[in-house]
């Protein structure tokens, strides 16, 4: 959720850590193909675990934002054991738990994702669409630090050197660095919505708004 994922050398150190203390490993994979634009490079923890570790895992998949089915809440648990004993096991606990959770997913959303990932063109232009708007979320965080930087606008914390945090993370979110007190008056005075610990959706801001956006962080950080 802070959109500052390790890298490859430091997946490998928690690899390590999680091994030595035989860590039950749940990765929560709700970005894959909108975090970076690519499917493979969005799922190079998941795969080094379970691939080249060897490590038995949990994998929470989410088909909200990289598929917009957001209304149709579709999502996959995949489960990796060792070997097909323990996988069976794994699969009657899972049955005792889905049928009083709720007996049968929803097959809607299910049928949406199944019909685009088995048809080539379909994929093709699906993953087209993710590099797009994933491409967009990385324009609009450097266009934001652009116009922060072209109004001089001040840093929000001491231990900030620059505005490149908001750059270096990835997805969806901005953790901006804005404390609680000027995100209750970037609301009440800007009508800028945002969690009261300064964390935007990137989404929301556009070529259109982000000088206000950028005009308005100044003058909370200013008044604070």
């Amino acid at each position: 959720p802070t959109g500052v994922d390790p890298t490859p050398e430091q997946w490998k150190r928690v690899a390590d850590v999680c091994e030595k203390k035989r860590a039950i490993i749940i990765f929560d994979t709700a970005y894959q193909g909108y975090a970076t634009g690519d499917l493979d490079k969005d799922a190079y923890a998941v795969r080094y675990f379970s691939d080249e570790r060897g490590l038995e895992l949990m994998v929470t998949q989410s088909y909200s934002k990289n598929f917009g089915l957001y209304g149709e809440r579709i999502g996959a648990l995949n489960i990796v054991t060792k070997d097909k004993e323990t996988a069976a096991k794994v699969r009657s606990q899972l049955c005792a738990v889905v049928r009083p959770m709720y007996s049968s997913p929803q097959i809607h959303g299910a049928r949406l994702v199944s019909t685009v990932l088995s048809d080539s063109g379909l994929t093709k232009t699906w993953e087209g669409e993710l590099k797009d708007m994933s491409q967009r979320i990385v324009d609009m965080r450097a266009a934001l630090v652009r116009a922060l930087v072209k109004i001089e606008c001040p840093l929000p914390a001491s231990h900030f050197k620059d505005w490149s945090h908001i750059t270096s993370q990835i997805g969806m979110f901005a953790y901006t660095g804005l404390n609680e007190a000027m995100c209750d008056k970037l609301t009440k005075d800007h009508h800028i919505y945002c969690t009261r610990n300064g964390r935007f959706s990137m989404a929301g801001v556009t070529p259109s708004n982000v000088d206000y956006v950028a005009n308005a962080m100044k003058d909370v950080i200013t008044s604070a």
